[in-house]
């Protein structure tokens, strides 16, 4: 019966593994960028919210839609936190599903974060992760029925911070590199930003974010660095954001100056700002026509992703 069983299972099992979710570790053997210290990753709720702190073992759990329904195209998700925590199943788990009831595979992001003690050099472990997980989706694409030119980033606030860092500090993999996974690219074809954090300037910056990522006193030059408004250039890839005027957390301003530097570089972007939603709000369920965002992010990730209706806008537009 046993052996029965084992068979049915090896039978049905990529069957089973295209419809369902399943998690994967960043980095086989080391981990960059890390230093043991004993700490435990913690797991716990509030206000509801499930939370993650001091990861220590960074992964990505993939959601696929049915192969009938998959569009090939792909998103990778950072959930927010201040870089303090992972608001993991609020603005993770939960936006991966939706993402699925469009055909769109979705992969959520559990990255490391700086205010744990496990770092070598503070700032460059959750932009080390975002870049491997990346290179891990587009190395296995074709497994996932994924385009490997249709893959997105999105993040939610500081998780929106990360995901403009990868929109501006990505590479072209390294070809000599044995890791197959290392050879690949790690830019972003599109980028979705969700009342994101981008730029440390201290007039509008979230300071929460800064000092987590950049502690007490940075340099100039790293606040720059990592004030992604100033490193966007021509070959930034094409941005979707959102944002409310109300945000007395992350000021509007955040995305307003990143869609401007997008803008000056010829860079596709759209954006919507809504007038009322505070911070926070992941789907924003119940929130009325707040909660149509979703719904724009999904078309435009159509939109962005579909070449001929772009050359058709831009012919008419000459015209």
């Amino acid at each position: 019966m046993k052996i029965y069983l084992i068979l049915l299972s090896l039978i049905f099992y990529p069957f089973l593994s295209n419809a369902q979710n399943h998690t994967l570790p960043l980095w086989e053997g080391e981990i960059p960028n890390y230093k043991a210290n004993g700490e435990q990753e913690e797991f716990y709720t509030n206000n509801d919210l499930v939370l993650l702190k001091k990861i220590q073992n960074p992964n990505i759990t993939v959601y696929l839609p049915t192969k009938n329904n998959a569009t090939g195209e792909a998103v990778i998700i950072c959930p927010g936190g201040g870089y303090w925590v992972l608001a993991y199943y609020w603005e993770g788990r939960d936006i991966a599903k939706a993402l699925n009831t469009k055909g769109i595979a979705a992969i959520v992001l559990k990255y490391r974060l700086p205010t744990s003690k496990n770092y070598v050099v503070r700032h460059k472990s959750p932009l080390l992760d975002a870049q491997r997980a990346m290179r891990m989706v587009r190395y296995h694409a074709k497994d996932w029925n994924i385009k490997p030119n249709k893959i997105g980033i999105m993040g939610f606030s500081a998780g929106g911070h990360l995901a403009s860092t990868l929109s501006t500090h990505y590479d072209k993999g390294n070809l000599r590199a044995k890791d197959s996974i290392e050879q690949q690219s790690s830019r972003p074809d599109f980028s979705i930003l969700i009342y994101p954090v981008i730029s440390f300037n201290d007039e509008f910056t979230h300071q929460g974010s800064a000092k987590a990522l950049l502690g007490e006193n940075p340099s100039k030059e790293l606040r720059n660095n990592f004030s992604n408004e100033l490193q966007v250039t021509k070959d930034t890839p094409p941005a979707f954001l959102v944002h409310s005027s109300d945000d007395d957390a992350v000021p509007v301003k955040n995305s307003l100056i990143y869609y401007e530097a997008l803008q000056k570089n010829n860079v596709a972007a759209e954006m919507h700002i809504y007038p009322y939603g505070g911070h926070g709000y992941s789907l924003a369920i119940g929130k009325g026509h707040l909660s149509s965002w979703i719904d724009r992010c999904t078309d435009w990730i159509q939109y962005i992703n579909t070449p001929s209706e772009k050359n058709e806008e831009v012919k008419t537009n000459k015209e």
